[in-house]
């Protein structure tokens, strides 16, 4: 399964200059490509600010995925800051090429950011499947807390809760050494494939953003990049037959904590 993952810069608060931007790399995107991802908040870049925009927020850019995800007839993935009943998510949505779509609430707020003032936090997780590949959705800030991006194994059934974990992110480079430990951790503890689609570019607050956009291997492994402060797609593959190979050679889930979650 071929994933395209666009590292790109944003502008603050511009939908439309970021939607004509997205417009053109979509025409470059390789035919076979299955699944295009794109950073967080990719139309406005990181913001909450709530007051600015066409209302209701995010709207917009929900339909401009639908209308390419349909015209490309493959999924489009991304997180933008969405209005709904008079409430502000930070919203990650995987939509499908008939314009249907799923979508998760980041849970875990960057407070340090005032993300909470303004943004209502998700309360589940979600795990969509295509293929027979199941994804855990994550955003950002996400990637800090390994609890609620715990995989699990059900030895009666042989199954996992899940095989990628997708992150989307505007994560800065002055915590870059942070997300590159934490990525390899959450890939080899969860026995899974690690997606991180970073932006690029100086943010409206003079942070720059390094990417650094990868998909990591079940053990830990960096398996593609894209190069630091370039904008460029980079295309994943998932490979089913070595993510079993990875479980059933060293089956580490067999003696996986048991727990519950309380979303």
């Amino acid at each position: 399964m071929q994933i395209a993952l666009i590292q790109s810069n944003l502008y603050w608060n511009d939908v439309e200059k970021n939607l004509h931007h997205f417009n053109q790399l979509f025409e470059k995107i390789k035919p076979k490509t299955a699944i295009v991802v794109l950073p967080e908040m990719f139309s406005t870049a990181f913001t909450v600010n709530t007051l600015q925009g066409k209302r209701p927020l995010g709207h917009r850019a929900l339909q401009w995925m639908q209308t390419q995800a349909t015209a490309l007839q493959k999924i489009v993935v991304g997180s933008v800051l969405f209005e709904e009943n008079r409430q502000y998510f930070n919203r990650l949505f995987w939509v499908y090429p008939d314009g249907s779509f799923e979508h998760y609430d980041k849970v875990h707020l960057f407070q340090m950011g005032k993300e909470h003032q303004y943004i209502t936090a998700g309360t589940k997780r979600v795990i969509v499947t295509y293929k027979g590949i199941r994804f855990l959705l994550q955003v950002c800030y996400d990637l800090r807390f390994p609890v609620a991006s715990r995989n699990r194994y059900d030895a009666l059934t042989n199954q996992y809760d899940y095989d990628v974990i997708l992150y989307v992110a505007n994560w800065p480079e002055i915590r870059k050494q942070a997300y590159l430990k934490l990525l390899q951790a959450r890939a080899i503890e969860n026995q899974a494939y690690v997606i991180w689609v970073n932006r690029v570019g100086v943010d409206h607050h003079k942070q720059p953003h390094t990417g650094d956009t990868m998909l990591l291997s079940p053990t830990g492994e960096i398996l593609v990049q894209a190069p630091a402060n370039e904008e460029k797609t980079v295309y994943a593959d998932i490979d089913w037959s070595v993510l079993q190979t990875v479980r059933n050679h060293f089956k580490v889930g067999l003696d996986w904590d048991s727990f519950s979650l309380d979303f």
